[in-house]
C-alpha cells in the first residue's frame, strides 16, 4: 500500500466517522423555531382562556400578535380611510375587540388541554396546525399563522375549523363602517367602547 492511497483510505474512513458522528449529534428532523414560539403563545392563551378575562387575552393579543398588520387587513377597502393620528387608537380598539371575543369564547367553550403539530412553511409565513380539545369532549383543529416581524414571530391569522378570524373580522368592520357611511372613526369610537 502506497502512501497516497493509505492517505486517501484513512481521508474517507474519518470522513465517514465525522459523518457518523454528526448524524448521531444531530436529530433526525430538527423543530422548526416558529415551533418553539408558538408552544409559548399556545400556553398563555391557554392560561387567559382559563382565566376568562378580557385583561388576560389583552396581554397575550399585544404580546403574540400583529396587531397592526391584523387591523390594518380589517379595515379592507375603508384602510387609506384611517387617519395617522387614530392609529394608535384603532390599534388598541382592534386588541379590545379581538379580547372581548376571545373571552366570550373561552367561557362558551372551555379548553382542557392542545397539541401543537407541525410547523409548514407558505411564502415567507409560516402555517402551525394544532388541535385543541374541550371539556365536553369535543376538538377541533385550529391553523395559526405566522409572520417573521422585527426579529420574531407574530401570529397574523387563526383559522378555525377552516375559517379565517382575520377575514370574519374584516366582514364585520367593513359592514360597519359601510352603515356608517364611510365613516372609519365612527369604527374606531365603536372598538373602544
Amino acid at each position: 500500500m502506497t502512501d497516497s492511497s493509505a492517505l486517501s483510505k484513512l481521508t474517507r474512513r474519518g470522513l465517514l466517522g465525522l459523518g457518523l458522528a454528526a448524524a448521531v449529534a444531530t436529530p433526525a428532523h430538527a423543530e422548526h423555531p416558529a415551533l418553539t414560539y408558538m408552544r409559548k403563545v399556545a400556553r398563555d392563551l391557554l392560561n387567559a382562556s382559563r382565566q376568562g378575562t378580557i385583561g388576560s387575552f389583552k396581554a397575550s393579543i399585544e404580546k403574540y400578535a400583529d396587531v397592526a398588520q391584523i387591523g390594518d387587513y380589517s379595515l379592507g377597502q375603508y384602510k387609506a380611510k384611517l387617519q395617522p393620528s387614530q392609529k394608535g387608537v384603532y390599534y388598541s380598539g382592534v386588541v379590545q375587540f379581538m379580547a372581548r371575543y376571545l373571552a366570550e369564547q373561552s367561557r362558551q367553550f372551555p379548553i382542557a388541554k392542545y397539541e401543537i403539530g407541525d410547523a409548514t412553511q407558505d411564502g415567507k409565513d409560516v402555517v402551525i396546525a394544532s388541535k385543541v380539545y374541550l371539556m365536553n369532549g369535543q376538538t377541533y383543529n385550529v391553523g395559526w399563522r405566522l409572520g417573521w416581524r422585527r426579529g420574531s414571530y407574530k401570529v397574523t391569522d387563526v383559522k378555525v375549523l377552516g375559517f379565517s378570524l382575520i377575514f370574519m373580522q374584516r366582514g364585520l368592520f367593513t359592514s360597519y363602517i359601510t352603515k356608517k357611511n364611510g365613516d372609519v372613526s365612527q369604527l374606531v369610537l365603536a372598538l373602544n367602547r
